[in-house]
């Protein structure tokens, strides 16, 4: 699963030329046979337009890591979408759990903004399926749940009541003292991960259970539902229907809360809503919120100034694919937060809107 740290990644690279390619993908046979011709055509694309730009010479390096970059491309492992990034000294590719439109970007940065909107609309959260046997952490991004393997998860009840025998003076009270710092040591486990992010979590498992859990945690304010039962032999795909509206949920009061700031910081003369204005206060770093309908898009320059032009046409090393995607790093880098919305969603017709600090 793409994280927030990823973007950060991506959004910190500044290297003239940085090539983003992103595509969707198809999970199974016999649609996902034409993903390959798609990604060898817009391969094409992006070196014909870099050719024209660039000398041989400059892109050498670059396009010896794209090849690299496609050749490692496994096709059976891949979900609803592709994103390619690459300049002279990176080349990563991300196998993504929601679509994004096919597009070739050639830019001053990375193109991330579809992978923003798609983070955005495909809800991403936490799954705990808590268990002293062996308790499972799941990212999820919509309906797409990935079980985290990585040496930390899953994680198992060590010592006595578990791997040891218990003491002749055990009782109740022990076995309980014993499954609260079981749970603390998997919520310190999972302080890794929720370092860049606060996202939703959904717990898992019998009451008690849950109940120790949230005792000992100190995410207990991001538990967005909880699933009682036994899960410890539980599929992932059977998971779905009871998190998805849980999930839902939490995505639709985001937008409402979005909505509410906004209507308050209009009220208080704190909101600009024309590009340009949006590009300027964003990068003084007077950017809150930034509220952008999903189909927007709009190619730019930047001015002598330090201003904002919309063009009419990309091409040039001077012109900006998508003064959006820029924003959007922008206010990020600062210190704000973005939020996606559905196209006419936005008041006054705006398709574009940023709420101030000051």
């Amino acid at each position: 699963m793409i994280t927030r740290h990823d973007l950060k990644e991506l959004q910190a690279l500044t290297k003239v030329p940085a090539l983003s390619i992103l595509l969707p993908t198809h999970r199974t046979s016999p649609d996902n046979k034409q993903d390959p011709i798609l990604v060898k055509n817009l391969v094409t694309e992006a070196k014909n337009r870099l050719s024209q730009e660039f000398s041989a010479r400059d892109l050498d390096p670059l396009l010896n890591h794209l090849d690299a970059l496609v050749n490692a491309i496994d096709y059976t492992y891949a979900l609803d979408g592709l994103a390619l990034f690459v300049s002279h000294d990176v080349a990563k590719k991300f196998y993504l759990p929601f679509t994004v439109p096919q597009r070739v970007v050639i830019d001053q940065t990375f193109a991330t903004r579809d992978l923003v909107y798609g983070l955005h609309r495909a809800q991403r959260y936490w799954v705990f399926l808590l268990s002293q046997g062996s308790t499972r952490l799941l990212a999820g991004t919509g309906d797409t749940l990935e079980e985290v393997t990585d040496g930390q998860f899953p994680l198992a009840m060590e010592g006595p009541g578990a791997t040891t025998a218990l003491p002749d003076s055990a009782d109740s009270a022990y076995m309980d003292d014993r499954h609260r710092r079981f749970f603390q040591q998997v919520d310190q486990a999972f302080s890794a991960y929720a370092e860049d992010d606060s996202l939703p979590i959904i717990l898992g498992g019998v009451v008690r259970q849950i109940s120790f859990f949230q005792e000992v945690s100190q995410y207990t304010n991001l538990v967005a539902g909880t699933l009682t039962g036994n899960f410890d032999q539980a599929k992932l795909a059977d998971l779905v229907p009871d998190v998805g509206p849980m999930i839902e949920g939490v995505r639709h009061q985001q937008r409402e809360t979005a909505l509410k700031d906004l209507d308050a910081a209009m009220g208080e003369g704190k909101v600009v809503s024309t590009i340009e204005e949006v590009w300027r206060l964003a990068n003084d770093g007077r950017g809150k919120l930034l509220l952008v309908e999903k189909g927007y898009h709009v190619p730019a320059v930047v001015t002598a100034n330090g201003g904002l032009a919309t063009v009419s046409d990309v091409g040039g090393t001077d012109v900006m694919d998508d003064a959006v995607d820029e924003i959007i790093e922008v206010v990020l880098a600062k210190g704000g937060d973005v939020m996606l919305m559905d196209d006419g969603s936005l008041p006054n017709g705006q398709p574009i809107a940023l709420t101030l600090r000051y």
